[in-house]
């Protein structure tokens, strides 16, 4: 398998997946003021790219002795989909605003912009407390074991925790930190 690799992009993602399957990879890091951002993975015959939810789902069934992801047609499959869109569609929106607006210089941040902040922390708040309230009592989103789907959401929450967003939310904290510090992680991330 060969991953085309911007550091510090939703790359980041695949490497730490590629990572955790401890399958042989080549890493070919890309310029991305010159070929965009945005990560590809040759497996074989097939290409693939974007670091969402096809490349994280056919990797972890391409390896399903790994349990990265439940078995086809379990009852956690559909929960494994849903937190995978989950965190995509519905975290890693809201935590992007507050991303974009971090890196605007500061003669670009408007009143306006701080209004639609304070919009976005509400948004934000909602989508936390439903992460919040599966994990209670819980170390991860779906089954017994760790699977693409946390690595996705901790990738996120990475994200958030970086611009500040999760202070309040211990419980989010202690998730991310968990899983955060796997061997694979730590090691996608250097």
């Amino acid at each position: 398998m060969k991953l085309y690799f911007t550091p510090r992009t939703r790359a980041t993602r695949l490497r730490w997946l590629l990572e955790e399957l401890e399958e042989p990879y080549e890493l070919v890091r890309v310029d991305a003021s010159k070929q965009g951002d945005f990560p590809a993975l040759v497996d074989g015959d097939v290409t693939l790219f974007e670091a969402s939810a096809i490349c994280l789902i056919h990797l972890a069934d391409r390896f399903p002795e790994r349990h990265l992801a439940p078995p086809p047609g379990s009852s956690e499959r559909g929960q494994y989909y849903q937190w995978m869109s989950f965190a995509e569609g519905s975290l890693e929106p809201v935590v992007m605003k507050f991303h974009e607006h971090a890196h605007l210089p500061e003669e670009k941040k408007t009143g306006l912009q701080q209004e639609n902040l304070a919009q976005y922390r509400n948004r934000l708040n909602d989508v936390l407390k439903v992460v919040e309230t599966t994990l209670k009592g819980r170390e991860v989103l779906v089954g017994e074991h760790f699977t693409a789907a946390d690595l996705m959401m901790a990738a996120i929450l990475h994200l958030a925790h970086t611009l500040k967003l999760l202070e309040g939310h211990p419980l989010l904290e202690e998730y991310l930190m968990k899983h955060t510090k796997r061997p694979a992680c730590r090691k996608a991330v250097s």
